[in-house]
């Protein structure tokens, strides 16, 4: 591809990680990764196919909405190529301010004619003009609170009721929101190599120009947030030295929950691909011994990646099934289980997890996080800790497991984090801790901390 692309070549770019996406089942972090790996489009046209394609997967379900209303039965009767430019265009006109409305329609007539729907075109076009001619808003929510906030926000139906009952539709709808806004950065500094004012003050030399504010967020010790444009990850300095790694301020915590020590024997259950694996290995100051366990050998090789990157050497990898390690009974300190699950509390990185998930997952996934917490839990030695995660806001999921565990496990207590952790201001009263991200700016996340007794 030609290095001067134009803004409309953004929007091929776009196009292309689309079909990849509609097509093939892509993952939305890969089929970006792909197309942006290909070509060598300058930072203004990768932020903007970026934005193009986050937001038309986050949208889908509204800006499908818009179709069907404007263009009735015609585009839904039309290539599946031809939604996909619709949705470029509308996303345009209706979420981004600094679009001019006349280069959103006339560079999706100019997508229609350049990908062989030509003929088409003309449906583009008056498609888009008819949206902007609107007297008033096309969409047309419905009183019901779950359609409404679907409509309006883009969820499926059956993630606003589960939301819904656990924290009304107040909270919910903050949540929606919540979960439309592009992901902040945060970076996590390794103590071991460097100190957190040492990355700031290079950090903030490089991204002097940019306007990128970087600030602290307590009480996380170790935490940096990076908002607005700061290019690719691996150019920014201290990246390739190993001084910090990217990581959600919320799943910092969790470490910080399971308070790892110099010198302990440590398990992570479900390592891949390391970022709580090295933090525990940089809290522990690089002592001691820390056996990451994952299922997937290849997903191990992103953990010892990270931690050759990060410069950490108490890490050893265990490939297996973490219900199938019997020979590890009562061999360890601390245990972390970050279960596999539905990651509800991770929407605004990850947004096919919404079109993705079913509420038959969640029920496959709530046992099997109660079989590896079961299992995880004989590794731990008298007096050792066992601490429980997810990055899902799903009360099967989370609080259910932990009381589980408690009910059939009566050798185990709740041991919540003690004043001083970074964990504690967000301990709930049950003694386990949940993140809300309407409320703490930050992934949600799930965190119980257990206690075997002497």
């Amino acid at each position: 591809m030609n290095a001067n692309l134009t803004p409309s070549s953004a929007r091929q770019l776009a196009l292309i990680a689309l079909q990849n996406i509609d097509r093939h089942g892509a993952y939305t972090d890969a089929a970006l990764d792909r197309v942006l790996h290909k070509t060598s489009a300058n930072p203004s046209d990768r932020a903007l196919t970026t934005e193009l394609v986050y937001g038309c997967v986050r949208r889908q379900r509204t800006l499908d909405a818009l179709i069907d209303t404007l263009g009735k039965k015609t585009a839904r009767q039309q290539p599946p190529d031809l939604r996909l430019i619709l949705h470029l265009g509308l996303y345009q006109l209706r979420y981004l301010t600094h679009i001019p409305a006349s280069a959103a329609v006339n560079t999706s007539v100019e997508l229609a004619k350049s990908n062989r729907l030509g003929k088409l075109a003309n449906v583009v076009n008056g498609l888009l003009r008819q949206y902007l001619r609107s007297d008033k808003d096309p969409l047309l929510l419905p009183e019901n609170p779950v359609q409404r906030l679907g409509l309006q926000y883009s969820y499926p139906d059956w993630i606003i009721e589960l939301w819904l009952e656990q924290f009304g539709e107040a909270e919910t709808e903050k949540l929606c929101e919540w979960f439309n806004i592009p992901p902040a950065l945060d970076l996590r500094v390794n103590p071991v190599r460097v100190s957190l004012e040492g990355v700031e003050a290079a950090l903030s030399q490089q991204l002097s120009e940019k306007n990128t504010q970087i600030s602290h967020l307590p009480p996380l010790p170790q935490a940096l947030r990076l908002v607005g444009k700061t290019g690719a990850i691996q150019d920014l300095i201290g990246f390739k030295d190993g001084h910090w790694t990217v990581q959600d301020a919320s799943a910092q915590l969790v470490v910080h929950c399971l308070d790892p020590q110099p010198g302990e024997t440590i398990i992570d259950a479900c390592a891949a691909p390391g970022g709580k694996t090295t933090h525990i290995a940089e809290l522990m100051e690089d002592r001691g011994k820390i056996i990451a366990c994952d299922r997937v050998a290849s997903r191990l090789r992103k953990v010892e990646a990270n931690a050759q990157r990060l410069q950490l050497h108490c890490i050893e990898t265990c490939t297996g099934d973490s219900r199938n390690f019997p020979q590890w009974a009562q061999s360890s300190d601390r245990v972390l289980v970050d279960a596999p699950c539905s990651g509800l509390g991770t929407l605004h990185r990850h947004p096919d997890i919404r079109w993705r998930q079913t509420p038959q997952k969640l029920q496959e996934l709530a046992n099997l996080q109660q079989e590896l917490l079961a299992s995880a839990a004989t590794w731990v030695k008298p007096g050792g800790v066992l601490v429980y995660s997810t990055c899902t806001l799903n009360a099967p999921e989370n609080s259910a497991i932990a009381r589980q565990f408690l009910a059939t496990h009566p050798d185990w207590h709740i041991d919540p984090p003690a004043a001083d952790s970074p964990a504690a201001p967000f301990l709930q009263p049950e003694g386990w801790i949940e993140i809300l991200p309407s409320q703490h700016q930050m992934d949600g996340f799930f965190m119980a901390r257990f206690q075997l007794k002497f």
